[in-house]
């Protein structure tokens, strides 16, 4: 049986085991201890009921020996008149013990012959010479310990309760870790903490309160640094104004087109620079039911309208639940990123077992291998094609992946095998339309 990977199911197998285990070396020991005392009985009083039927059948006269056997049968032995005694000798120890009581019990009537019996190891015939020189057979044999069926379940009962109190004491222990564990693969980017119980054991209890601390804490330096982030945004405002303004009162034209363009690239990274910043905290818009399809033509209408091509391929044909607000921006992303470095781009939708996938396409020269995951993080731009005179913050994939996150979404970057790269969203369309 293949080894559980819960800690319930481990610690419920290790008492449930542990119980069995006790239980059955308990019955073991009680039942060789009964055994034993059953057989040190038989050894002390067996020979000697056995002599004493042998002295009464040696007295009666030979007509009636046969109708008194039938009278002095008990359940561990019986005599006969006639049979022979054939077989090996007594093999056990205890057998052995056995034949030489009763031998000794017997004078002063010979023992001609011993054989184990067929019918067990403690099962014994022995042939004994009476006094009129004729032979009896006896046949004498150890009885098991029987052993009561209210026994039996009675065991199975008191198993049965300590392996439910094992369970129980399992899942008090185990149960706060789950707890836990799903409160901490709940806390999204949104960082809408789950206040975890405090109870149970004092480990399990300080496990929670540390954690339900931590929480706090990381929501209280996220939260900072959006506010320095937009402080700072906003403080930069001011003199990228000035100097946009001073810029327009210059003389050379050249010097003045090279000092705008540094200036809207500046703008530009402090604006995505807030908006990552606020993305790390998920976003807040709750999810409603939307008509996707609409959403999707009317982006692509309006890339048209500005003079971008961009292909629409599919349609869901239903109402899904969704973010629209974050779908949207993930989506523009993605797509804005296609357009700087290939010249055809398509949106492929595909919809089926309550699952979404949503794929933006381009001919461009893709990404290396090896930065296909490093292209997710902020401000990283590989030194090829798609570098900075492609202009760009450096954010827009790191933006869209963690949206997508918060959204419960996957996001995935894939080169095509013909060329180009595949951003690929996938995300379920059945949840709730208010969380």
């Amino acid at each position: 049986m293949p080894w559980p990977r819960s800690l319930f199911a481990r610690v419920t197998v290790i008492f449930v085991a542990g119980l069995v285990i006790a239980q059955a070396l308990a019955f073991a020991a009680i039942r060789h201890e009964r055994e034993a005392a059953l057989r040190e009985l038989m050894m002390t009083g067996i020979e000697q009921d056995i002599a004493s039927s042998i002295a009464i059948v040696d007295r009666l006269p030979a007509s009636e020996r046969a109708q008194w056997l039938p009278r002095l049968e008990r359940r561990n032995y019986r005599f006969m008149l006639d049979g022979p005694v054939e077989g090996p000798a007594p093999a056990t120890e205890s057998s052995r013990q056995f034949a030489e009581a009763i031998a000794h019990a017997l004078r002063p009537f010979e023992v001609q012959r011993v054989a184990q019996a067929a019918e067990g190891r403690d099962a014994l015939k022995m042939q004994v010479r009476l006094s009129d020189g004729s032979s009896i057979v006896v046949d004498a044999r150890r009885i098991p310990m029987p052993v009561a069926d209210w026994v039996v379940w009675a065991l199975l009962a008191q198993l049965i309760v300590l392996a439910a109190c094992g369970w129980l004491a399992a899942r008090l222990v185990t149960r706060p870790l789950a707890r836990l564990a799903a409160a901490a693969d709940h806390l999204g980017p949104e960082l809408k903490a789950q206040h975890v119980g405090e109870e149970g054991p004092t480990e399990v209890a300080q496990a929670a309160r540390a954690f339900n601390a931590m929480q706090e804490r990381i929501s209280g330096y996220l939260s900072e640094r959006v506010q320095i982030l937009a402080a700072i945004s906003h403080d930069l405002q001011t003199p990228i104004t000035r100097m946009r303004l001073r810029t327009d009162l210059m003389d050379n034209e050249e010097d003045q087109l090279k000092f705008r363009q540094d200036l809207d690239a500046m703008n530009a990274l402090v604006r995505e620079g807030v908006t990552y910043a606020r993305t790390l905290q998920g976003t807040r818009e709750p999810p409603c039911r939307i008509d996707a399809d609409a959403l999707f033509e009317s982006m692509v209408s309006d890339y048209g309208d500005a003079g971008q091509q961009v292909v629409l391929e599919g349609q869901i044909g239903e109402p899904i639940v969704t973010r629209p607000y974050a779908l949207r921006r993930v989506l523009s992303n993605l797509i804005d990123n296609a357009l700087k470095f290939g010249s055809e781009v398509r949106l492929r939708v595909h919809h089926a077992g309550g699952r979404l996938v949503l794929s933006v396409i381009d001919n461009g020269p893709g990404i290396p291998p090896e930065h296909l995951a490093s292209v997710m993080k902020p401000y990283f731009r590989v030194e090829s094609s798609r570098n900075r005179s492609t202009g760009g913050t450096g954010l827009g994939l790191a933006i869209a992946q963690q949206l997508a996150h918060a959204m419960g979404a996957e996001l995935v970057l894939r080169n095509r095998a013909e060329g180009g790269l595949e951003a690929r969203l996938s995300m379920g369309t059945q949840g709730e339309a208010q969380e």
